[in-house]
């Protein structure tokens, strides 16, 4: 079991302030276990075992924001998520994707919150300028490796040498009773024949927006990406029981975005 400890408070990308008659006093802890067990949390979903995927055991907490930018305001709002919060305790531990093709979203960012966070409901709300920057957003906890490994599997360890880095962000939702067999799908080695990605993990939620499973794959250049793109076309022609077919028995919802990195 890794180390515990209380995180200092952390701001994560901003979220609707909370407002009540009476005093609104909540602590919401989150401790992250080599192995999990949230079943009354997780909207009737039972939590799967901490799992070695594609980027490690699942030891640490992430918070995952999702961003759509209002008319006009996507430049100004891609500046705002690239600063960590003035109070954050490892502000260089987040990645901002931003979308070039998929779902509706503009920006992914992924924040490292360590083994154990603190989220206070009195916290100061965002101001109405940052809130005005967005026409919606979703906010999740999920867990997933070791900064360590999220860092090597996303090439930002040494973030000078990826730049030209193609990504593709993946949310999933299981069909009845193929929890565990798509966590299991979604984590086995690549074929190699088909892809060369040169990094990929799977985050798994715990509280908030209504995906199972995130998955972010990373390839060296978009030229890359393309020929595994032709390669991956062909191969469904020759198989039709494993990858995409094999996916689709295992999900009842699932969205694929196509990102460049816009931080750091």
């Amino acid at each position: 079991m890794p180390p515990t400890f209380t995180a200092p408070k952390i701001q994560t990308p901003p979220v609707e302030p909370l407002t009540s008659t009476t005093k609104i006093a909540m602590k919401f802890m989150i401790q992250i276990l080599i192995a999990i067990g949230l079943t009354p949390f997780v909207f009737a979903q039972s939590s799967s075992p901490a799992s070695s995927t594609g980027g490690g055991a699942r030891t640490d907490l992430y918070h995952v924001h999702f961003a759509n930018a209002a008319t006009g305001k996507a430049k100004e709002l891609g500046e705002e998520l690239k600063k960590p919060a003035p109070d954050a305790a490892m502000p260089n531990h987040l990645i901002v994707l931003r979308h070039v093709d998929g779902d509706s979203w503009d920006y992914c960012v992924i924040t490292h919150l360590g083994t154990k966070v603190t989220i206070e409901a009195n916290r100061p709300a965002p101001s109405s300028s940052l809130m005005g920057l967005y026409a919606a957003h979703t906010d999740t906890f999920a867990s997933g490796p070791s900064w360590t490994e999220f860092a090597k599997q996303l090439g930002i360890d040494d973030a000078s040498k990826t730049k030209a880095a193609a990504y593709v962000v993946s949310i999933y939702r299981p069909a009845a009773g193929q929890r565990e067999a798509l966590d299991k799908f979604l984590n086995e080695p690549p074929d190699r024949a088909t892809d060369s990605s040169a990094g990929r993990l799977t985050l798994q939620h715990m509280e908030g927006a209504a995906w199972t499973f995130l998955s972010v794959q990373r390839w060296n250049s978009w030229a890359d990406y393309g020929k595994d793109n032709i390669a991956s076309v062909a191969q469904m022609g020759r198989n039709q029981q494993g990858g995409w077919f094999k996916l689709r028995d295992l999900v009842s919802f699932h969205t694929d975005t196509l990102c460049d990195r816009v931080a750091p």
